[in-house]
């Protein structure tokens, strides 16, 4: 069922209670709702990753997308913004995971919330929904094709990050991770590697890898865009946010 929704530009409060701007759309002909926070990719709080959140909203989630890049370009163009937070080596951990908690705090607030939150995060925000699970009682965590979650990053990466996986313990919720089989960041080898710790760990988790994808599967408006690779990797969410938020 496809469910009536309104999208909105909001503001929220993030790390150090820093006011920042957020996308937000929410399914207006449901009583209660689960919700989910969408957590950007490198190229920043664009046109796509807004669809992205209003899909949430048409499938019969609450979503809200932090501007992660806002205090640095507020009101910039997206690829202006993400130009200059890349040269200044990225989104701080830290300040991240208080950008998601203050996302959660706005959705847990809704009059509709089931008080129930995922995350999920597509490139860099496929680590930073991974770290966000770490540190934060997320129900649900999505990462979508997220690089160094496991192993470090070459010397020519354009963004300062460090794995996350000595960070596992901490995950309170159901992980899902959907990759692609030609990507090299993440590898599949790599992918193997956070299966085996999650799996020490005794987390409940679910990895798909799908054939004749690489990296970015999910971006329609892109070369690396896969089809069928996304179709299946939107049923594994929906199933995956039923079970988990709905």
């Amino acid at each position: 069922m496809i469910h009536n929704l309104r999208a909105d530009t909001v503001s929220i409060r993030g790390h150090d209670d820093d006011e920042i701007e957020a996308y937000l759309a929410v399914p207006t002909d449901l009583a209660t709702h689960g919700s989910i926070v969408v957590i950007h990719h490198l190229p920043g709080y664009d046109e796509t990753t807004k669809e992205i959140t209003r899909r949430f909203a048409a499938h019969g989630y609450a979503a809200l997308m932090p501007n992660l890049y806002h205090r640095e370009a507020p009101g910039a163009d997206p690829d202006d913004a993400a130009a200059l937070v890349r040269n200044n080596g990225g989104v701080p951990d830290e300040r991240l995971v208080g950008d998601v908690a203050g996302a959660m705090k706005h959705l847990k607030a809704l009059a509709t919330s089931n008080g129930k939150v995922a995350s999920i995060g597509y490139c860099s925000g496929g680590r930073q929904s991974f770290l966000s699970g770490c540190r934060l009682p997320l129900e649900g965590v999505i990462d979508c094709y997220g690089a160094f979650v496991v192993g470090t990053p070459p010397e020519i990466f354009p963004i300062r990050v460090t794995p996350v996986i000595d960070e596992i313990a901490g995950i309170s919720g159901e992980v899902l991770g959907l990759f692609g089989a030609e990507d090299k960041f993440p590898s599949p080898e790599q992918n193997d590697e956070l299966a085996e710790a999650l799996r020490v760990a005794q987390k409940t988790f679910t990895f798909r890898t799908y054939e004749n994808a690489g990296h970015a599967f999910f971006a329609s408006n892109r070369p690396s865009y896969r089809v069928e690779a996304a179709n299946e990797g939107w049923q594994e969410i929906f199933a995956f946010l039923k079970r988990t938020v709905g």
